[in-house]
Parts: structure tokens; sequence; C-alpha cells
């Protein structure tokens, strides 16, 4: 809803994201979700069969062989690991894998306590994951979107971190010359939450690119809104310092 000006304006009409409400529902199906009364979760909703996106496990496989099967993977805005569980069938046959979730310290607190395992760690920052893992990808999954300042991020993460592989998932793009701010209205069903939610310039957007990685493949992914819009997920890998 709404095409705001500033992110700060289209703050005003929400809850937020960080609500106690959204974090007590997320962490309830986590916990069912590990202990195996469910086998999947996404945003807070339990699935008794799992939904499986090929293109982006498809993505996954492929990072993971071109380092001889080994998967070491920044999930940034994992909430409490819903795309590695969804995965986990064919991640646990890589001959080595982390995944490693960065999210608000409230998830980072449960997760760590609750739902980490061997495989499945959780951080509150890139560089805190860094200092554990050598990463060969980052995943950002329905995560661009809900961030104040996306592109800055994108430019940090393309000219600060360099990863080998870049992941986009489940990010709306729209027809128009540039970025539009709206408010996304939680169904009651789900959770009471609101936030502000980005809708992007795809040629913008693939501009923060195109300098250090090139786009291998696109796909449509999850994801639909009452505004014109397409969901896209991409593959991005680095192009080689010559």
């Amino acid at each position: 809803f709404g095409d705001y000006q500033t992110w700060d304006d289209a703050l005003i009409d929400t809850i937020g994201y960080d609500s106690d409400e959204i974090f007590k529902k997320v962490s309830q199906a986590s916990l069912k979700v590990k202990t195996g009364e469910a086998v999947y979760e996404r945003d807070s909703v339990l699935f008794n069969e799992i939904q499986y996106f090929w293109p982006l496990l498809a993505s996954l496989m492929f990072v993971a062989s071109k380092a001889s099967g080994k998967l070491d993977i920044i999930d940034f805005g994992g909430s409490m690991g819903s795309t590695y569980f969804q995965n986990q069938k064919f991640l646990m046959s890589l001959p080595m894998h982390s995944w490693n979730i960065i999210e608000q310290p409230k998830f980072v607190d449960f997760g760590k306590k609750y739902i980490q395992t061997e495989n499945l760690h959780f951080f509150n920052s890139i560089d805190e994951c860094l200092e554990s893992f050598q990463v060969n990808a980052i995943l950002l999954s329905s995560v661009l979107p809900y961030l104040e300042k996306p592109h800055e991020f994108l430019y940090k993460v393309i000219n600060k971190y360099s990863f080998e592989y870049i992941i986009i998932d489940r990010t709306g793009f729209i027809k128009r010359n540039k970025d539009r701010i709206t408010v996304q209205r939680v169904s009651p069903e789900i959770y009471n939450a609101s936030y502000p939610c980005w809708f992007f310039n795809k040629e913008k957007m693939l501009r923060n690119f195109q300098v250090k990685y090139e786009k291998l493949i696109e796909w449509d992914a999850l994801g639909s809104a009452n505004i014109e819009s397409n969901f896209k997920g991409m593959l991005f890998k680095r192009l080689s310092v010559t």
C-alpha cells in the first residue's frame, strides 16, 4: 500500500518487523520444525510437506559444485533457518556445509540456544560470521525489500566482502523507472504486523553488480503483490580480476 517519499514516512504507518508477536510465532514454529512436529515453516506458517523452490536449490548446489562440494553460506535475514530446513535433505548430501544466519539479536539469541546445530549457526553480523567461516556465497532471500538502505547494503556486500557468489531470491520488481517504497500489511491469519517494503527498478538494481559480478541465471520466484510487479531470483558470480 502507498507510494512513500521516504522510508521514515512509511515507518510512521507501520508496526515494525521487530514486534514481539512476530518473534513469538516464528520461534514457536521453528521449534516445531527442529523437533520434527512439522517438516517446514515459512514466515511462521507451518507446512506438512516441504515446498521446494528448485531454482534456488539448484543455485546452492551449483555453488557447492564449484568448491568440491563445500558450501559455506551466509543467509542474511534468514529468520530461524526456514530455508536451511527446507533444503536440509539435499544439503546433508554435501561433503561439507555450514549455514550461517545473520539476524536481529533476539532471533540470534534464541537460535543459538534452541535451533543451532552442527551445520546451522547464528550471528549478529557478517563480520562476526567471517571470523569463524570462509564463506563462498551470501543469500539475500526476501530481505532487500525490508532494509532501509538496500542499495547501500548491496554496495557494502559487493565491495567490502567480495563473496564469490551472491544469490537474490523472492524480491519484487516493478516496471517504472524508479524504486517504490510501500507499506506491507501482513494477513492477520499469520500475525498482526506491517512494515515498510521496497519494490525495485530492476535495471537500477542490476547496476550495483555490473562492474564486479556477472548474472548467471534469473528465475521467477515465490511472491505476489496487489501492485503490478514480478518477483525474481538471481545468481551472481564475481568476475575474475585481470
